[in-house]
């Protein structure tokens, strides 16, 4: 396999030409269900675009980190908290319940050297921010973004487009 340089320009084309939803429309109904799960008012919506996003940046994915910063911008969030997500342990921009998610984020996606990924110490930490509802939709929130973390590393769609349309 032939490694693309480093200065090498990144093609504005998917690696897969045909929208997988297309070629999979039974992923429609998944996709929908997700969204309600994760839209159920127990977790504002900015949380979970913030640890949407994180994901996004963790995994490597252009697409993911474009799509849930664009989200975040168009609902109103300012630049500096979107930009610190990257760095926002040592960031005042951001509340403890949003610490304690993205903090659930990373140590799912993350390798532990201790064995477990979410340590009791974590769980409880975010068991102090959320009710058992919210945490329920914030480990569905996580879920819903590594279901599609497959497709944006393996199909590429193009960063940027419409989350409705990035294979054209």
């Amino acid at each position: 396999m032939e490694t693309r340089s480093i200065t090498a320009e990144v093609p504005m084309v998917p690696r897969m030409q045909e929208d997988p939803a297309q070629l999979v429309p039974e992923l429609a109904a998944v996709s929908a269900a997700l969204f309600k799960v994760t839209g159920n008012g127990s977790v504002p919506r900015s949380t979970i675009s913030l640890v949407q996003l994180r994901a996004g940046q963790i995994v490597g994915s252009t697409y993911l980190t474009v799509l849930h910063t664009g989200f975040l911008r168009k609902a109103g969030e300012p630049e500096e908290r979107i930009t610190s997500v990257s760095s926002w342990q040592d960031s005042p921009y951001f509340f403890g319940a949003e610490r304690a998610a993205l903090a659930l984020v990373e140590a799912v996606l993350r390798p532990s050297a201790d064995g477990e990924r979410v340590s009791d110490e974590l769980y409880a930490q975010a068991a102090e921010h959320y009710e058992e509802k919210a945490l329920a939709t914030l480990m569905f929130a996580i879920g819903q973004v590594n279901f599609f973390i497959p497709v944006a590393l393996i199909a590429k769609p193009v960063p940027g487009r419409s989350f409705t349309d990035p294979w054209k």
